[in-house]
């Protein structure tokens, strides 16, 4: 057999075996998904939750209403998770350890009511289980709640005709958590905690070894924490390893589990939204767009990292340095594309280890804007805004105006999927350039955070900026964040890149609820079909070139090149 080819079989065959998982489930869980949007009937705990916050569950929401919900409801959520931390002295189970300071409160705060992760510190010794419960994993639920609750009100917007409303945010939000996220978080951690993974609250415990040195073992609630962290495609780790960790992920089986928990989710909403507009072959034609882009990047990346070059790599059978020898390249790179595509952001591996052009990969799996299959919620309504671009330019070379779904694309909505593409790319590159740009700040970066200068150095910041903007939480772990200028100014990439889309979508939704239905008719571009399919792809990847090539050029590409 050829070189490395023992090793593509392995990969082949983990690969077939999730995608066969995902394929069968993603069916009755989108079908489930969609029944539970369109039901008008509300459980007896969901009135209750109505009426302790004063909302009418059977109301309905114009988009500026909806938005407004959304916004207030986070902004809370941000200032409350705050709080928790920079009182976590005086709560029970801080477990001796002190307060954040305000800059990483601050970043903290922002990275999980965004659904970002992204963890400037080392978890399990710096919050205790009180502020890992009641802030951190409630926000693992409502955040990526309040993702599928938007992807939901965008389908609205495409299904209801000369309507001024796109639904109810606290209904969608209270069934997405109690309906959805909850009930999957219960089966996924008892089966986490079948495979090993601990859940306790047995604090830090000393042992001694057999050859005398003394340890520190930490423990924790970790099994109830990995399962909403994955199917919510939160991100953040228990402890600093993340699910490198063997108490977080200890064995191959379960890397390939989480895996497909991070993965479930955002491909059974593709399903949930052909059979909320009433035709399910636009989700399969969806599906189909992401699931493409999601083979095509595990392939690129297991061959970068299985084609290493160096003495070493070639030793090894590969790039296995920053890898776990428990699960190998291939559940490494599966679990880097995975999480890198979805807005997960938890990793078995560490990106900073992996090859130049493997490296590219992860950054440019990002650079698609999450939607392959993307984050909960959010990768839907950013691929159906690619869509909405790609009926455009369909348009245009015909010489007709544009419709998807029945609905007419016209200026305004073409200004709003045009505003919603621009908003990430521009945090990126900004936040990358004025890292270097600022004389000051240029300065304290070289000096206490890029330990790796040159073409790595830029790559790693460039890498902190697209995962903060697109709400990932991954690292280039060599980077030290931890900085005033990093917690801040990651702070505010997270925010925006979270809520500015946000109001793109809804103002969306909102002008296409507006709009009676379009007839099909000759002359009508079927977006159902393969040639769509491509079409998508191709816009895609087109508008990812035509923003990040240069950068890309300059960072991953020169020291590929080397």
């Amino acid at each position: 057999m050829a070189p490395g080819g023992t090793e593509w079989l392995l990969f082949g065959a983990q690969l077939l075996t999730l995608a066969v998982a995902l394929v069968l489930l993603q069916i009755p869980l989108g079908d489930y998904i969609s029944r539970v949007f369109m039901s008008p009937k509300h459980l007896r705990v969901e009135r209750g939750f109505y009426r302790i916050i004063g909302a009418d569950g059977d109301a309905e929401q114009s988009w500026g209403v909806y938005l407004r919900s959304v916004l207030v409801f986070s902004l809370v959520g941000i200032l409350l998770v705050y709080l928790v931390q920079r009182l976590q002295t005086w709560l029970p189970w801080s477990l001796g350890l002190g307060t954040p300071g305000e800059s990483l409160s601050f970043n903290t705060a922002v990275s999980f009511v965004t659904n970002t992760n992204w963890q400037s510190y080392s978890p399990d010794t710096t919050l205790g289980y009180t502020v890992q419960l009641i802030a951190l994993a409630v926000q693992n639920f409502v955040s990526a709640a309040v993702g599928i609750a938007v992807a939901v009100a965008l389908i609205r917007g495409f299904s209801m005709r000369r309507t001024g409303t796109i639904g109810n945010f606290w209904v969608d939000l209270t069934r997405a958590t109690l309906r959805i996220l909850l009930p999957l978080s219960v089966v996924a951690a008892v089966i986490l905690l079948a495979g090993g993974v601990i859940q306790n609250f047995a604090g830090f415990q000393h042992i001694t070894t057999v050859a005398g040195a003394k340890g520190v073992i930490p423990g924790g609630p970790v099994a109830s924490q990995e399962a909403i962290k994955l199917l919510g495609t939160n991100g953040g780790g228990f402890y600093n390893a993340n699910s490198a960790h063997p108490f977080e992920n200890p064995s191959a089986w379960t890397s390939l589990f989480e895996v497909f928990l991070l993965l479930l989710i955002p491909f059974a909403l593709p399903r949930a939204f052909g059979r909320m507009i009433g035709d399910r072959r636009q989700g399969t034609a969806i599906l189909a767009t992401m699931g493409v882009f999601w083979i095509v990047s595990n392939v690129l990346l297991f061959w970068a990292e299985i084609a290493g070059s160096g003495t070493a790599p070639r030793l090894a059978g590969g790039a296995m340095e920053g890898k776990e020898d428990r699960f190998g390249i291939a559940l490494s790179t599966i679990f880097g594309s995975s999480t890198t595509l979805t807005s997960t952001g938890a990793v078995n591996s560490m990106h900073d280890s992996y090859t130049a052009l493997g490296g590219a990969v992860t950054l440019t799996d990002m650079m698609l804007g999450e939607v392959a299959p993307g984050g909960v919620g959010s990768g839907l309504y950013g691929i159906l805004i690619l869509a909405i671009i790609a009926v455009f330019v369909a348009g245009l070379m015909v010489g007709r105006t544009p419709e998807y779904l029945g609905k007419k694309i016209g200026p305004r909505e073409m200004k709003l999927a045009s505003l919603y593409i621009l908003t990430t790319p521009t945090l990126v590159l900004l936040g990358t350039g004025l890292s270097f740009a600022i004389p000051g700040v240029r300065q304290d970066v070289e000096k206490t955070s890029i330990w790796n200068p040159g073409s790595h150095g830029l790559s790693e910041v460039l890498y902190a900026f697209t995962s903060a903007a697109n709400n990932n939480g991954s690292a280039f772990a060599g980077l030290t964040a931890n900085t005033p200028w990093f917690n801040t100014a990651l702070g505010v990439a997270m925010f925006l890149g979270r809520f500015v889309p946000i109001v793109f979508v809804l103002a969306l939704a909102g002008s296409l609820a507006q709009q009676d239905r379009v007839p099909v008719t000759a002359g009508t571009l079927p977006t159902h079909r393969p040639l769509f399919v491509g079409m998508l792809i191709g816009t895609s990847l087109l508008v990812t070139a035509l923003t990040y090539f240069p950068v890309l050029a300059l960072g991953p590409l020169a020291e590929g090149l080397k």
